[in-house]
């Protein structure tokens, strides 16, 4: 890995599949990049050769895209650096194409202050490495009730608002979150579980956490409260997004929310759909997540969501634990896996499987969560940001989480065998990776 510290020369990608799915662009084709911004690409750039004075890139004919946009990452910092730093993130982020990445606030301190808006802001300037954003708490210190700053948290450079790896419990304090979001038109993002009923539970319920003696969290603690929101956000006409769902009755709900014109939208990540609760297998703590891997029948219910449009963003769901949260009995270890060097090729799956064709999977991974949470990221754009990804689809390897660069390594694909992988990522025209 190489970071730069200058401005490179005028660069020239050529050679490339050129692929930008906010423009529908796929085509054989190069990019011209020159300081922090895009000067030009297409079809027919440096048909003749590039010009004397310019770096030449051959990208091999392997796809040019848009740096990926990962909107729901925990990064760990300030406060839990043990686990996770900016610096971990920015070079895991890095090595798997992720040029953007939204923080959860469930730092320590919590992000509910303006002060920490502007820490995470700073720090991830000076990195740079991926460009950091962060999400502000709903409610102050994340406890659920008492509403946070959220116009002011905006003001200073939240993009979104959400308790993190909580749920917003309450009903009322939920309906004042969306009521006064919506005149803000900030969008409020749910962690959908009620806690009650997921109680103690580790896995998810079903005859197999029976089987382990394994406490048990059931499928309608999601479906529940995301039909709840979802009735909250018809009496309110706010903007609600469903983080990380996994069951066929919540996508349903969501569904059929999408048809009646609710402004909801939702994400989920790959280890809902390359995985099922049976990676748990003999209480493997690394395939302790949250939400809980589900059933076969509901991962099959996730790609259905992911190809017929429903499921907006795939997200990493970034979590890093130390080895000391993790080798633990299960019913103790804690929730979560690292997911940023593991996005790309495990998304790739479902282009290689036929479930969705490769413009819309990388539309799910850089201009979907861009748009919708505002940033100035996701897209091939002539004066925007040199910001981008050159991957070969068809790379084949074992993946291995001691050469992860998360600072943590708990990821549950440890030993998977997959396709794809970058091989250079390109932040505001400095090379930041290269395989």
């Amino acid at each position: 890995m190489s970071v730069t510290d200058t401005p490179p020369p005028p660069t020239a990608y050529v050679n490339a599949r050129l692929i930008d799915p906010a423009s529908g662009l796929d085509a054989s084709g190069a990019l011209l990049a020159e300081g922090e911004t895009i000067v030009d690409f297409g079809p027919g750039l440096f048909a003749a050769g590039v010009p004397d004075g310019m770096r030449s890139v051959d990208c091999g004919g392997h796809v040019l895209c848009p740096g990926l946009v990962d909107m729901r990452v925990q990064v760990r910092e300030p406060g839990e650096e043990h686990k996770g730093t900016l610096a971990s993130a920015g070079q895991a982020a890095a090595a798997g194409g992720v040029t953007t990445m939204v923080c959860l606030p469930n730092t320590v301190p919590v992000i509910d202050d303006i002060s920490v808006v502007e820490f995470v802001a700073r720090r991830a300037r000076l990195l740079g490495l991926a460009k950091v954003y962060p999400y502000g708490a709903v409610t102050k210190g994340l406890e659920g009730s008492e509403l946070a700053e959220m116009g002011l948290l905006a003001q200073f450079g939240a993009v979104a608002f959400t308790d993190g790896v909580k749920s917003i419990a309450d009903s009322a304090t939920m309906r004042r979150a969306l009521q006064y979001a919506a005149t803000f038109d900030l969008l409020i993002v749910q962690h959908p579980e009620d806690p009650g009923l997921a109680g103690e539970g580790v896995v998810n319920a079903s005859p197999m956490a029976t089987r382990l003696g394994l406490v048990g969290i059931p499928p309608q603690a999601e479906v529940i409260f995301v039909e709840r929101d979802i009735r909250l956000l018809e009496l309110t006409g706010g903007r609600l997004h469903i983080a990380h769902v996994t069951t066929a009755d919540a996508i349903d709900a969501i569904r059929a929310a999408k048809a009646r014109g609710l402004r909801v939208t939702c994400d989920t990540a790959p280890f809902y759909f390359a995985l099922n609760e049976l990676a748990v297998g003999d209480y493997r703590t690394f395939a302790k997540l949250s939400p809980p891997l589900r059933g076969e029948s509901d991962r099959q219910a996730v790609i259905a969501g992911l190809a017929d449009g429903t499921i907006d963003v795939i997200a990493s769901d970034h979590a890093p634990e130390d080895e000391e949260s993790k080798r633990l009995p299960f019913g103790q270890a804690a929730f979560g896996g690292v997911g940023l060097e593991t996005l790309l090729p495990i998304s790739l799956e479902l282009e290689r499987n036929g479930q969705l064709s490769m413009i819309d999977l990388l539309r799910k991974l850089t201009s979907a969560p861009a748009d919708l949470l505002g940033l100035p990221a996701g897209r091939l754009e002539r004066g925007g940001p040199a910001d981008l990804l050159l991957f070969d689809p068809e790379r084949p390897w074992r993946i291995d989480r001691e050469d992860l660069l998360s600072k943590s390594k708990n990821t549950p694909f440890d030993s998977y065998l997959t396709q794809g992988r970058a091989l250079r990522t390109v932040i505001d025209g400095r090379t930041v990776f290269q395989r």
